[in-house]
């Protein structure tokens, strides 16, 4: 009787498996693609990758090659030196001027910016301001100018016998800056440039980050008796770990890559008198394109490259570690 009962009863199908995939039937009719399948990602990157070949890679090889030969542009010759361009470079002088001068700008530049724009970004998170959009568009307007405009005219403000700045300096009875001699004066000059260009847009990425920090963490911080200041401190500031890190890494790396702004306020391609306004790539410039010397400016390059790659690794190391005590 069991067996009959089973035999009357239909056995439940089992639960379709998600790891299997469905077979899909062919579309009939149509005309077009049938299918995009992974062939047609080769068709629309294969712009991009040859792009890169020609414009990218190419010249990365052709450059490391070029160091280490002693290049004649007229006779288009080359000749095998080694080594000798690397360390006539490390026996410069001015190669260690413009890396000092290079570092000093950055450190001017960078930390005050992110502290104006840690600052920027709290006040227009604030619930209490108003027009928000209008104040982050003009936040952003100075990134979108051109450099040279923006080079030209703080040019102008730290000019030293009639730029704006030293009038007010003069009127005060206090003696004229020369921006641009006087070594600490220039970098200063330069860091307020780049911070004047980026600093909104870096208080945009801090307001991002800023308006992901849940509302629940403020509103306890808020019951239990935290002000404003505690609120930031304790709150915001420990959520803007990764982004702090991220807007150093960037500014490391845009900052080995100064060069407009001293270049417009020294007027010279060597940096001015005692090389005071000289950075890496202004170096990098004028000892290739000036001087004529393409061997010694692609050994230039390369130890730029191995600068940048130093610093990124350190900074990896640093933000691994802040990830790190996150997770515990």
């Amino acid at each position: 009787m069991a067996d009959i009962a089973t035999k009357g009863r239909s056995r439940p199908k089992a639960a379709p498996s998600p790891w299997k995939q469905k077979k899909r039937k062919p579309s009939k009719g149509g005309s077009g693609v049938p299918s995009l399948n992974g062939k047609w990602a080769y068709l629309f990157i294969a712009p991009f990758v040859i792009m890169f070949l020609i414009f990218g890679l190419l010249p990365v090889l052709y450059s490391t090659n070029l160091a280490f030969y002693q290049y004649d542009p007229l006779s288009l010759s080359q000749t095998w030196v080694g080594w000798d361009n690397f360390k006539f470079v490390l026996a410069d002088e001015t190669f260690w001027i413009s890396l000092g001068n290079t570092f000093e700008i950055w450190a001017l530049s960078t930390f005050p910016q992110m502290l104006m724009a840690i600052g920027f970004a709290a006040i227009l998170r604030s619930r209490f301001l108003r027009g928000k959009t209008f104040w982050r568009t003009i936040l952003l307007v100075p990134n979108i100018t051109s450099v040279i405009a923006v080079a030209i005219i703080f040019g102008q403000l730290f000019g030293r016998d009639y730029g704006m700045i030293n009038n007010v300096i003069g009127f005060f009875g206090f003696p004229h800056i020369d921006f641009v001699e006087n070594s600490f004066a220039s970098h200063v000059a330069v860091a307020v440039m780049i911070t004047w260009r980026w600093v909104g847009y870096n208080s945009l990425i801090f307001l991002a980050s800023m308006l992901a920090i849940p509302d629940e963490l403020y509103e306890s911080a808020s019951l239990d008796g935290a002000g404003a200041w505690k609120q930031f401190t304790n709150v915001t500031l420990p959520g803007l770990k990764n982004t702090i890190t991220f807007v150093l890494i960037v500014g490391t790396i845009g900052g080995l890559q100064v060069y407009a702004e001293p270049l417009t306020l020294a007027g010279t391609q060597d940096g001015g008198s005692s090389h005071q306004l000289s950075t890496l790539t202004m170096y990098l410039y004028n000892e290739t394109f000036i001087n004529m010397k393409y061997g010694y400016g692609a050994a230039i390059g390369i130890l730029i490259t191995i600068i940048v790659l130093i610093i990124s690794a350190i900074n990896f190391l640093v933000t691994r570690r802040v990830a790190s005590e996150d997770k515990r």
